[in-house]
């Protein structure tokens, strides 16, 4: 806990979110100058230092908000208690665009920070990825009613990944998954996975 940042005004705080997500989303660690930063929150290099000790400390905090604040909108806009598919996917959307709202650039350095190349920050990422989004987790999240995934002749995966992979579920500017899609296209195998299980709990 940063007690000296979190002593700061709120909007002070989310300028200073913001100016980090913008600068490390364009990009790479290694070519992200605090300097810049800092000049992007309207305050001096040295007090950003006063708040965060160096830049992994920075570079790991906006990370880990990434995960609180799509936790807290997914919570708070209550898409995890849905029963039903589409409005969890109407919820999922407005959560989204709140969070698009409030830190533009947030969705950007997710995807920029999980295939980040330095050494140190990628492995301090993943292992905070597993931490947040592991599987067993997300199986106590979906309540999805099962049977609208059935069809007259049983359960279909072609129905499932057609409409998950419409968006609903792919929620919190790529921060959270809920049912574990990735936007890149490449694959629905996790998503697979967690209908199968809890189509036969």
């Amino acid at each position: 806990m940063n007690e000296r940042f979190y002593a700061l005004p709120p909007e002070k705080q989310q300028a200073i979110i913001n100016a980090g997500y913008r600068v490390f989303s364009q990009n790479s660690y290694k070519n992200s100058p605090m300097s810049e930063i800092a000049a992007e929150a309207g305050i001096s290099k040295s007090l950003l230092f006063h708040y965060f000790h160096n830049k992994k400390e920075l570079y790991l905090f906006l990370w880990d908000k990434c995960a609180e604040t799509t936790i807290e909108f997914l919570t708070r806009y209550g898409c995890y208690g849905q029963t039903e598919l589409f409005e969890s996917m109407e919820r999922g959307m407005r959560t989204k665009m709140e969070i698009i709202r409030l830190y533009p650039d947030m969705g950007n350095f997710t995807i920029k920070a999980f295939y980040e190349k330095d050494a140190g920050i990628s492995a301090a990422i993943q292992e905070s990825y597993h931490r947040y989004y592991n599987l067993k987790a997300d199986k106590t999240r979906l309540n999805l009613d099962p049977s609208q995934f059935y069809t007259r002749t049983g359960y279909s995966y072609d129905v499932s990944r057609n409409v998950l992979g419409f968006g609903g579920l792919s929620l919190g500017n790529g921060a959270v998954r809920q049912c574990g899609y990735r936007e890149n296209g490449k694959g629905f195998h996790k998503t697979d996975g967690l209908l199968e299980k809890h189509l036969s709990a």
